[in-house]
């Protein structure tokens, strides 16, 4: 019998995967979220599970009056922040719910990430 083709999500742009954390006043990495933010479901926070390649950049050489001269088909990234394992606290307006194999996920952009926490890492 063979076997079935495994799926597996591939998040895309600056948008990140999250795992959802249920909502409580105080997050399993200290951060204090005050009342007013849970109340309306302003902010929401979770796991990082994937992160997409950045925002493409366009190719520098597009700019000039001979764009016959650009070489690379390559496109660039300017790469997401957010690295998977972080702990992101997002605007819960901007995040998109989904279901994948009957877990539920957020798909956020970057731009709605207010900040994030990283175990064992430095300022920034």
């Amino acid at each position: 019998m063979p076997e079935e083709p495994t799926k597996r999500l591939i998040v895309v742009g600056d948008r990140v995967l999250v795992a959802p954390a249920e909502g409580e006043e105080r997050t399993t990495v200290g951060l204090y979220l005050p009342a007013t933010a849970l109340e309306g479901r302003q902010v929401q926070g979770g796991r990082i599970i994937a992160t997409g390649p950045g925002t493409p950049m366009g190719e520098p050489a597009a700019l000039d009056d001979e764009p016959w001269k650009i070489r690379s088909a390559e496109v660039k990234y300017l790469p997401v922040q957010a690295h998977v394992g972080d702990y992101a606290l997002f605007f819960r307006k901007a995040a998109v719910e989904i279901t994948f194999e009957d877990k539920s996920y957020l798909v956020v952009p970057q731009a709605a990430i207010l900040v994030l926490v990283r175990e064992g890492a430095g300022p920034g």
